[in-house]
C-alpha cells in the first residue's frame, strides 16, 4: 500500500548514509559439493561495494526449475566465527541439532544464507569497532546488516531456480530481528517466521534489559518515530508467525503481548486474522522441537 511505502522509506532512511540502494551485483562460486540430500553452493556477493559478502545457497539434490527460497538469518551469541554455517552445521544449545541447511532442502526449499557484518569469513574486525567506524560517517551497523540483507534479496532474484513469488524469510536470535526488519522494509518477502527476537523497544528500556542485546541492534533517533509495533505492522496482511520463549530475558513478555495486541488489531482490520500467528512456549532464548514443527508446518502452509 502507497502509505506503507511511505513509512518504509522513512524507516529506512534512520538506518543512515547507506550506499546506493540499487548499485549492480556480482557473484561467483567458490564451490559446490553435495551433502545431507542437498547441493551446496559457496558463493562471494558484491552487495555493498565495500567488502564482499560470503554467502551459501542450498538446494535440493536433483530439484529442477524454479524453488521456493528460504533467507535465513544466522544469530548472533557472540559466535563471530560461525555466521551462515549455523544454516549447514547448527549452533548447539541455540538450535536444535539437525541444521536448518538438512530441514528445509528436504521440505523442498532452496536456502540462502550471508555472513553479517562481524561474522564468520567476515569477522576480521570486531564488532565492536566495526559499529564506532560506521558510526563516523553517518551510518548504523545495524543499517549495513540490513543493507546487505536486502541486496541478498536483491541477488536472489536474479538466480533462475528461484520462484520470485515464494520468497520466505527466518531466523533466530539477531537472525530473528533481521527476517522481521527485512520482510517490513521489503515487500518482495512474503512469509516470515522467526524465533526468540519479538522485542517492543519501549518495554526493553522499561524493564533496563538493554545489555540483552548487542550493540548492532540499536539504532539512533528509532524511537522518535518507530517503536517494534510501528515496524512490524508493515509487514500486515502478509503471514508472520512469531515464536517466542516466555523465560527469554530478551524479549520481556510483556512486550510480546503488546506487540501481539497490536499486530491483531492490524490483521483482523485487513481480514487476514489467521497470517499473524505468535506461538508462547515455557523455555528460554532456544529452539526447542515444537518451535520447529510450527515453523515448517507454516511454511508450508503459506509457501
Amino acid at each position: 500500500m502507497k502509505n506503507q511505502q511511505v513509512v518504509r522509506d522513512r524507516l529506512y532512511s534512520l538506518l543512515g548514509d547507506l550506499p546506493i540502494r540499487h548499485r549492480s551485483i556480482s557473484a561467483s562460486t567458490t564451490s559446490t559439493v553435495e551433502r545431507d540430500g542437498y547441493v551446496l553452493e559457496s558463493l562471494i556477493l558484491d552487495l555493498n561495494g565495500i567488502e564482499p559478502v560470503p554467502a551459501c545457497f542450498a538446494k535440493p539434490i536433483g530439484a529442477r526449475g524454479k524453488l521456493p527460497l528460504i533467507i535465513f538469518h544466522h544469530s548472533h551469541g557472540s559466535k563471530y566465527a560461525l555466521g551462515k554455517d549455523e544454516l549447514i552445521d547448527g549452533n548447539p544449545g541455540i538450535l536444535l541439532e539437525e541444521p536448518y541447511a538438512i530441514a528445509l532442502t528436504r521440505a523442498g526449499y532452496a536456502v540462502l544464507c550471508i555472513d553479517a557484518w562481524c561474522f564468520g569469513e567476515r569477522s576480521h574486525t570486531s564488532e565492536l569497532d566495526t559499529f564506532k567506524a560506521f558510526l563516523w560517517q553517518g551510518i548504523s551497523l545495524w543499517g549495513m546488516m540490513m543493507y546487505d540483507a536486502l541486496r541478498a534479496l536483491d541477488y536472489a532474484h536474479m538466480r533462475s531456480d528461484v520462484d520470485t513469488a515464494r520468497i520466505g524469510t527466518m531466523g533466530m536470535s539477531m537472525g530473528c530481528t533481521v527476517a522481521w526488519w527485512l520482510a517490513a522494509l521489503d515487500e518482495r518477502i512474503k512469509v516470515c517466521a522467526d524465533m526468540c527476537c519479538l522485542v517492543d523497544y519501549q518495554t526493553l528500556l522499561e524493564t533496563k534489559r538493554l545489555s540483552k542485546h548487542g550493540i548492532y541492534y540499536y539504532v539512533p533517533g528509532i524511537l522518535k518515530h518507530f517503536n517494534s509495533s510501528d515496524i512490524l505492522g508493515l509487514i500486515a496482511p502478509r503471514p508472520h508467525l512469531a515464536c517466542v520463549g516466555e523465560h527469554d530475558q530478551g524479549s520481556p513478555i510483556e512486550g510480546v503481548e503488546k506487540i501481539d495486541k497490536h499486530l491483531r488489531q492490524l490483521y483482523a482490520q485487513a481480514d487476514a486474522p489467521q497470517a499473524w500467528q505468535l506461538r508462547r512456549y515455557d523455555c528460554g532464548h532456544q529452539e526447542i522441537p515444537p518451535m520447529r514443527g510450527e515453523i515448517l508446518d507454516f511454511l508450508k502452509h503459506w509457501m
